[in-house]
């Protein structure tokens, strides 16, 4: 996977980035979003931390299973990149559904073009012992390349794109003109294995599926830097004092994190353990810069993952200096934590918007349990054809109406 070293004396090693790997197609599908203020006067949240993490609205499913919401965004990215169905520009909004993006079967000419299939994802997929990457093959795609699940939890996405990057350095095999790869996340975060409005204190978790198509030669922005740094001795932090299960929630029913990052920290020093997390944090940033040769001061736009206000100041606001406005927090805080999709969703979200043109660079950063931290740097080489041609002010925070 796409990832540095250290170098001599435990410096950063700067990576070799292959400079033509491209973003060809992006889209995000969301459900319809239930404000938080209802949740509040339904007695599922408390009102003092809805205050504290400024969230607005949540995603969230109704009956569509996460593979399915991810197969759906997949048409979309596959349309708009040139290799969906005939007869469908792709031309949905940022965050919403094209006309045969609702649909099922199998994609039209030039999905046979996809060399490789990743489907990352957080929570249950609908199904034990089954594989969700293979659904969105068959719904979204029809070939026959491989097609794998990523864990890595809240970084499953920016995993998936490491893995991505690294088949698409392997150039074409003997025959093949282009090496193509579709990245998908989906989550649906239910009941009664998740609450999502308290299960993980602090960020409140949306529905939703996203997809990405890279290609080693196509596309309207390429990857100019991506690094991933892995802090294994904080992998208790969401294993706590629990013992290991014979089957899920053998000890609680419910996903509980602050529990166990409770026990977790009561035999750890607090210090320490922030220590490691920001040295891991800042290493990925550095490195992922350092490949794309530019700072911080750079670059345009940041997508950041979709946490409430509070952590995400005390996580990456402040520690980097980046203003909120720079971020896409005024969409995300009406749509919550889509799992491991954030940072597609993201991007999606200001590319459809109009928000970038040619040369703008945007960040995007990401952390997952483990723990590990990732960043990339990409660049826009142009604005994609069904995007927004001036940027859109943020829309309304809807009241239980479809994306």
């Amino acid at each position: 996977m796409t990832e540095a070293g250290l170098g001599a004396e435990g410096a950063p090693a700067v990576e070799t980035q292959a400079p033509d790997i491209r973003i060809a197609g992006c889209a995000v599908w969301l459900p319809p979003r239930t404000p938080v203020a209802d949740a509040v006067a339904a007695g599922l949240c408390d009102e003092a931390l809805a205050t504290t993490t400024g969230m607005l609205s949540v995603a969230v499913a109704r009956d569509e299973p996460a593979p399915e919401m991810a197969a759906r965004a997949a048409r979309t990215a596959l349309e708009r990149s040139g290799f969906g169905r005939p007869g469908s520009d792709g031309a949905s909004g940022s965050d919403g559904v094209s006309g045969s993006g609702a649909a099922s079967g199998a994609a039209g000419p030039g999905s046979g073009d996809v060399s490789l299939i990743l489907h990352a994802s957080f929570f249950y997929q609908g199904h034990d012992l089954w594989a969700p990457a293979s659904y969105v093959q068959r719904t979204a795609v029809g070939n026959q390349c491989p097609a794998i699940e990523v864990g890595q939890v809240s970084n499953g996405g920016m995993a998936g794109l490491g893995l991505a990057v690294d088949h698409l350095r392997a150039g074409p095999a003997a025959g093949e003109p282009d090496r193509r790869v579709l990245l998908t996340t989906g989550d649906a975060f239910r009941p009664p294995g998740f609450d999502r409005w308290r299960s993980d204190s602090g960020t409140f978790y949306g529905d939703g599926g996203t997809a990405l198509v890279l290609s080693s030669r196509e596309g309207f922005a390429r990857i100019r830097g991506l690094a991933t740094v892995s802090v294994p001795e904080l992998e208790g932090m969401h294993r706590g004092d629990d013992p290991f299960g014979h089957a899920p929630f053998s000890h609680r029913p419910v996903v509980d994190l602050d529990a166990c990052k409770k026990d977790f920290l009561a035999t750890h020093r607090v210090p320490q353990v922030i220590a490691a997390s920001g040295a891991a944090q800042d290493a990925a940033v550095e490195r992922a810069l350092a490949a794309a040769g530019v700072t911080l001061a750079d670059v345009d736009r940041f997508v950041l993952p979709h946490l409430g206000r509070k952590r995400l100041r005390a996580g990456h606001l402040a520690r980097f200096g980046i203003a909120e406005e720079r971020t896409t927090w005024e969409w995300s805080r009406g749509i919550g934590h889509l799992g491991a999709g954030d940072q597609i969703a993201g991007f999606d979200h200001l590319v459809g918007s109009g928000s970038l043109g040619a040369g703008d660079l945007v960040v995007w950063m990401s952390v997952g349990a483990g723990f590990t931290y990732s960043c990339a740097v990409v660049e826009m080489l142009e604005r994609p054809h069904w995007a927004a041609t001036t940027p859109t002010a943020p829309p309304p925070t809807p009241a239980g109406d479809a994306a």
